[in-house]
């Protein structure tokens, strides 16, 4: 297991190589934020239109972005061994990944802290509006896609999963 962790001499050769900072960290961020941000808009929601109760949705977005983090770590860190690839160390992206979907789940959960969930909601629609904007940017920056394009995409992408998780909320 040791030889698969990175050291620090590898880490500094992967953020000073273009090329392999997009493969290596960008990417695999990249998709687990775009992940953790849509994939937990369906529980959440529904939750939040089902019980509108605060604490609820709360520890079902925790869950949520949980269960995605650790999933997608395992998904991305055993997709490849980054040999024919050439996206490097395997735990390593996992990680990358997985803390990335985490954090793209649990940033629009932290608004239901807040005990009114009328309240809660408008703070949720605000950071998951934060959340596809710096996706997009993202998309842009290193991926040289449209900006307007790139926020078309992702918030799309973003509210399908919002009706559906409003949709089975309110049935």
């Amino acid at each position: 297991m040791s030889e698969n962790i990175p050291n620090l001499s590898e880490l500094s050769e992967v953020v000073e190589n273009d090329k392999s900072f997009v493969l290596r960290i960008v990417q695999p961020g990249l998709a687990g934020l775009m992940d953790g941000s849509v994939s937990t808009l369906a529980p959440i929601f529904a939750t939040a239109f089902a019980t509108h109760n605060s604490r609820t949705v709360f520890l079902i977005g925790a869950a949520s972005a949980v269960g995605a983090g650790i999933s997608m770590a395992f998904s991305e860190g055993l997709s490849d061994d980054g040999e024919l690839t050439g996206r490097g160390n395997p735990v390593f992206r996992g990680l990358v990944t997985g803390l990335m979907t985490f954090i793209g789940g649990f940033l629009h959960t932290l608004p239901f802290l807040i005990p009114n969930v009328h309240t809660a909601l408008t703070w949720a629609y605000a950071v998951v509006g934060v959340e596809l904007v710096v996706i997009a940017l993202i998309r842009h920056r290193y991926f040289k896609t449209s900006f307007g394009l790139s926020c078309l995409q992702v918030i799309v992408g973003g509210g399908l999963v919002f009706a559906a998780g409003v949709l089975i909320g309110q049935s």
